[in-house]
């Protein structure tokens, strides 16, 4: 009877451990800031000790709830009140400009030289001094901009108006024809088989990939 209770209480747990995910948001796994990160523990231990909590499990449930709570609560907050934000998430330091490096903001962020020099090299930046401005941010990253002299060089620099880009449109995934792109395209059937006729192609199903841009471009990659 107890491992029908934990398959139970377990289900419960994952079902309420998405539930509360999802209301949270995707920040939550691609952006921590602190209280993300310590709210992301608490509620994992939570949902894991009501997995195995047979008797009342009702209590670590309740406690989910109100941590998932407090953390929407606080996204809320720093959202439509801009004053509490340096409260809530804390605000960006600057670590280093023009050639010198704060000292006392590094002691702020809990910031050490080496721990510095490790997050400009991920950056790229092998030498501080191709760095103009270096900046902390909130969320525990480095933020860096180069000097001009050091920076890539991009098509104004050149006098190059380049055309714009736009995401490619998929129209065929593992031998499916998607209808309502190719449709939002303003494309059909008969444009698609010739299409596939030109390229070698018997028919959709042979297709892993088929993206197709603004210009209706047609690019096709076939499976292994």
């Amino acid at each position: 009877m107890d491992y029908i209770n934990v398959i139970l209480t377990s289900t419960l747990s994952a079902f309420a451990l998405f539930i509360i995910a999802k209301l949270i948001g995707h920040k939550q796994i691609s952006q921590l800031d602190f209280f993300d990160y310590i709210a992301g523990i608490t509620i994992g231990s939570i949902a894991a000790e009501l997995a195995t909590e047979l008797e009342k499990p009702w209590k670590p449930l309740i406690a989910m709830i109100v941590y998932g709570a407090v953390t929407i609560a606080l996204s809320i907050c720093a959202r439509d009140f801009p004053k509490t934000r340096k409260y809530i998430n804390g605000t960006p330091t600057i670590i280093m400009n023009n050639g010198k490096i704060y000292r006392n903001n590094m002691k702020k962020a809990k910031l050490d030289l080496s721990e510095f020099m490790v997050m400009c090299r991920e950056q790229g930046y092998f030498n501080l001094s191709d760095i103009q401005t270096a900046v902390f941010e909130y969320n525990g990253k480095l933020s860096v901009l180069p000097k001009s002299s050091k920076r890539p060089v991009i098509p104004e620099d050149m006098g190059i108006t380049p055309k714009s880009e736009y995401i490619n449109t998929e129209i065929i995934m593992d031998g499916r024809i998607l209808h309502e792109n190719l449709k939002r395209m303003g494309l059909d059937i008969k444009w698609l088989e010739k299409e596939l006729k030109a390229q070698d192609f018997k028919n959709a199903k042979e297709v892993f990939l088929g993206v197709c841009d603004n210009e209706n471009n047609l690019t096709l990659f076939k499976g292994e």
